[in-house]
C-alpha cells in the first residue's frame, strides 16, 4: 500500500486516473525551481526518494479512515529505514468533495473527524511521554504508538498557497525527524530562518500566528495541522471529543 517515488516511477501506470493526477501534481509542486516550495525538508525528502505515498477514497468515509490507519501502522514500522527527512504522504480521492464547492471550514471539519475516526482504530496505548491533552505544549497525534506532526491542504485554500492542493491530502512527520531540526540546535534555528522568508515569498503574506517550535509553552501543535486562509484559528482543539477514550 506503500509508494516511493522510484516505485511510483516505475510501475505507476498501476495508479488509477485521479491518483496519476495527484501524484504529479505533488511531484510539480516539489520540482518547481522557479517557485520552490518552502518546506526544505519535505522538498529533499521527495528528491532524495525518502517520503512514502499512500492513497484512499473520499476522506469522509469510514473505509477511507480504516486505509489511512493501515498506511499509518505499515508506515510506522519501516520509517527508521527511509531517510531523515521521512514522511508518509496521503492523497485523497475528494473529487466528489470538490464538485460540492466546500469552504475551508468543512474541509477542516473532514480532516478532525478523518483523525478522530483513525484514532478510534488505533489498538496501541499513548506513549507515555507524549501528552494526551491537544491544549498541552507537548500534545502530538500518535498512532500505533508514533508521535506525528500531520500537515493538511486542501483545494479550497487560496491565500495560503503552500496549503493549497487540488486534492484533499494530509502528511504525517514522524516527530523524530525534529530531534536535529528545533529551536535548541543551530541547524534548526537557521532552517527555520530560510523557510520562513520562503514561505512568505510563496504564500506572499506572513505566515499564519500559530505557527511555532514544538515544546514551546505557547505553542499548540493542532492548531498548525490546519490553517486557515486568514489568520484566524479554533478556540478548542476538534481531538478533545477523544480524550475519555485516551485516558481510559
Amino acid at each position: 500500500m506503500l509508494w516511493s517515488k522510484s516505485l511510483i516511477d516505475q510501475q505507476g501506470e498501476k495508479l488509477t486516473p485521479w491518483q496519476k493526477a495527484a501524484y504529479g501534481h505533488f511531484s510539480a509542486v516539489m520540482c518547481d525551481e522557479e517557485h520552490p516550495y518552502p518546506c526544505v525538508p519535505g522538498k529533499q525528502g521527495f528528491q532524495t526518494d525518502t517520503l512514502r505515498f499512500g492513497f484512499a477514497d473520499d476522506p469522509r468515509n469510514q473505509a477511507a479512515s480504516e486505509k489511512l490507519a493501515c498506511l499509518l501502522k505499515q508506515y510506522g514500522e519501516i520509517s527508521r529505514d527511509t531517510g531523515k527527512y521521512a514522511s508518509l504522504v496521503v492523497f485523497f480521492n475528494s473529487e466528489e468533495i470538490v464538485a460540492d464547492d466546500q469552504s475551508i471550514d468543512s474541509y477542516q471539519d473532514i480532516f478532525w473527524g478523518l483523525l478522530n475516526r483513525v484514532h478510534e482504530l488505533d489498538e496501541s496505548p499513548w506513549p507515555e511521554d507524549i501528552a494526551k491533552d491537544p491544549h498541552h505544549h507537548t500534545w502530538e497525534f500518535c498512532f500505533d504508538g508514533e508521535p506525528y506532526f500531520a500537515f493538511c491542504a486542501t483545494p479550497a485554500h487560496t491565500m495560503r498557497k503552500s496549503r493549497h492542493f487540488p486534492y484533499f491530502l494530509v502528511a504525517f512527520q514522524p516527530r523524530w525527524v525534529f530531534d536535529e531540526i528545533n529551536s535548541s540546535t543551530a541547524f534548526g534555528q537557521k532552517l527555520k530562518k530560510v523557510i520562513r522568508k520562503r514561505l512568505i515569498d510563496y504564500d506572499e503574506a506572513e505566515p499564519h500566528p500559530s505557527l511555532k517550535w514544538y515544546g514551546q509553552e505557547d505553542n499548540y501543535e493542532w492548531k498548525q495541522y490546519f490553517l486557515s486562509d486568514d489568520d484566524s484559528t479554533l478556540s478548542q482543539c476538534p481531538f478533545l471529543n477523544m480524550q475519555k477514550k485516551i485516558k481510559s
